[in-house]
């Protein structure tokens, strides 16, 4: 049994119940059988065996006090994985379906993905089993300073250095960032995505969309076709499809479907201009639904409880959550002649889904690398509170382009150097940990 099997197959045993987490540590870890028999050096030192273990875990309730005046109490995470490149960094994320597992692969993918950036930051992860959709302000502002009270002691600018994710935006990163500054009796720039008025980052928002599109541009360029003229299907109807979309429709793609937890739009005409600004419309609602897009647009149509992997496009770009793509899934796509996916939101694709689309010819970009641009528009959010300046949307554009063109070039290269043809998803995964590692062979066993 190879190294990496083995240390597969302990790290079942060592997590029963986290089937999110075992996902993701085993599509990373199984292709990364061709670095540990060039490097001998990282068996000897226990690399898999640090790198999947984090460095720190921490569990905590959230209690808070709902507006008919009863006590509520949720489950707050925050799993600090790898410190070996810079403070940790990672979104907080909003959803009753978080627990462990799901913070933890989210953690562990982070560590890649901020390694990927080429920017000094670690990976971590947090998060609440809270859902902000039909509270009011007045609650959602009283779960997160009572959610900040607690993890405060744990994050610091040089420490810890949390964003916002699913169901986390300006407005719950404004009330912690608020509650953070009246504890510590500082103004420190702990928390990332917080306004362009207090210390926020001017094109933020966009940040992730664009950067899955940038990605993606790169990623067809080096097979010889552009985006110009091509059918998207892109999934969810949040910041990441927004900025994807909008970016997609600036470089001459037409975007042909939205989705939500209640079905999926298709809208043959595109969705372009004033479209586009509805999704966040539809967002804001906090109804998290899509369906009144068609009626909005009488042209599209709504598939009731549906996903959007059966229409037949050029390229596909889920956008909303893990573990949307299906096996099945897969299937139509290839059925459908699909020659391009880019994951956008973190780990979309089934790890059987990805085998069967690659095996098939299609070229997956994965999530690790795609969206990496979140995170790092987040790092120059850092760097923007650091030297107390402000970076305009022109300069952030221009760094996120540069990064995105270096992600999709370091996996390349990595394809290269150990002769993986044109399997993203591994050199992506080698590039990114290469990285980490060497840095925890200088740093010794810590």
């Amino acid at each position: 049994m190879s190294y990496v099997s083995e240390q597969l197959e302990k790290l079942a045993a060592k997590n029963p119940g986290q089937p999110e987490f075992l996902q993701t540590a085993t599509e990373v870890l199984s292709s990364l059988e061709p670095v540990f028999d060039a490097n001998p050096q990282y068996q000897k030192n226990a690399i898999i065996e640090r790198i999947t273990e984090p460095e720190r875990q921490i569990m905590f309730r959230v209690p808070w006090v709902d507006d008919n005046g009863n006590v509520q109490v949720n489950r707050g995470f925050r799993v600090q994985f790898s410190s070996a490149l810079g403070p940790y960094k990672g979104g907080l994320r909003f959803d009753p379906s978080v627990n462990i597992s799901i913070i933890k692969f989210l953690g562990f993918e982070q560590i890649f993905k901020n390694s990927l950036t080429g920017l000094p930051i670690g990976g971590g992860k947090g998060g609440a089993d809270f859902n902000p959709n039909g509270k009011s302000d007045m609650e959602i502002m009283r779960f997160c300073q009572s959610f900040i009270t607690e993890l405060y002691r744990h994050i610091g600018p040089n420490t810890d250095v949390p964003a916002g994710d699913l169901g986390v935006g300006g407005r719950e990163i404004g009330y912690m960032m608020g509650q953070y500054k009246r504890i510590r009796d500082a103004y420190d720039g702990t928390l990332t995505g917080k306004g362009v008025g207090y210390g926020g980052l001017l094109g933020r928002a966009e940040a992730t969309g664009y950067g899955i599109v940038f990605y993606a541009r790169e990623m067809l360029k080096h097979f010889g076709e552009s985006l110009e003229g091509k059918k998207v299907v892109v999934s969810g109807f949040g910041n990441v499809a927004w900025g994807t979309a909008k970016k997609l429709t600036e470089l001459g793609a037409k975007v042909i479907t939205i989705s939500g937890p209640d079905g999926y739009i298709l809208d043959e005409d595109g969705v372009s201009g004033d479209k586009i600004d509805y999704m966040l419309e539809l967002r804001a609602s906090g109804k998290n639904v899509c369906a009144p897009y068609a009626d909005k647009y009488p042209n599209a149509k709504f598939f009731a409880g549906e996903k959007p992997w059966g229409v037949k496009a050029d390229l596909y770009i889920p956008c909303a959550t893990q573990n949307e793509i299906y096996l099945e899934d897969a299937q139509k796509m290839v059925a459908n002649g699909c020659k391009f996916l880019c994951e956008g939101a973190n780990m979309p694709t089934r790890n059987e889904a990805i085998e069967y689309l690659m095996e098939n010819g299609v070229v997956v970009g994965p999530s690790k690398a795609a969206n990496a641009g979140g995170v790092a528009c987040s790092c120059l959010e850092m760097s923007q509170n650091a030297e107390h300046i402000v970076f305009s949307e022109e300069d952030v554009y221009e760094k996120l382009e540069g990064i995105m063109v270096n992600i999709f070039n370091q996996s390349v290269a990595a394809c290269k150097k150990y002769n993986l043809g044109n399997n993203l998803v591994a050199g992506a995964n080698i590039a990114g940990f290469e990285k980490v590692a060497n840095a925890m062979l200088a740093q010794g066993i810590v």
